[in-house]
């Protein structure tokens, strides 16, 4: 019943994730040149296809799927492409240090997720995957509020209750 509780949640977590484009429109990604901007939404729709592909082929048990897809997620850093020095250059200064540590930690959790699938450790499987999806959230709730403003919402109504 745990399982079942935590794939229904994980089910509605990946619909609210994969609704909208992966589009970052914080002004930093925004002052990045049209050739840079092009990469990272490719990327970005790279990574939502993957992520996407991800759960049905953990919830039918193919963890060599999910070992493939995983490492494409690790290995699809933007940095990792053939972009130029000067490209290098321009993403390091416009972007900021916590986006860059961020999309860091996402692909570091692509990789455990990669281990533990090759691994088989269906467990672990979910958890990381949720890694994922949470890594996702909170970039675009920092990052691109504007492109997906319920997370803007969300984020408000969190801080009032902790208030």
């Amino acid at each position: 019943e745990l399982v079942n509780k935590f794939l229904k949640n994980l089910a509605v977590t990946i619909t609210v994730f994969t609704t909208a484009a992966f589009s970052y429109a914080d002004s930093s990604v925004e002052t990045l040149s049209p050739e840079l901007r092009g990469l990272l939404g490719k990327e970005m729709r790279s990574l939502q296809e993957g992520m996407q592909a991800i759960l049905p082929a953990y919830v039918s048990g193919d963890l060599n799927q999910v070992v493939d897809i995983s490492h494409k997620i690790k290995n699809s850093y933007i940095l990792k492409q053939s972009i130029s020095k000067d490209q290098k250059q321009e993403l390091m200064h416009k972007l900021p240090a916590s986006f860059l540590k961020g999309d860091q930690k996402f692909h570091k959790y692509a990789g455990m997720l990669e281990h533990v699938a090759k691994e088989g450790h269906m467990e672990l499987v979910g958890f990381y995957y949720a890694k994922l999806i949470d890594s996702c959230v909170a970039c675009h709730s920092e990052y691109a509020v504007h492109r997906f403003p319920k997370l803007q919402e969300k984020n408000h109504l969190n801080q009032n209750h902790h208030k």
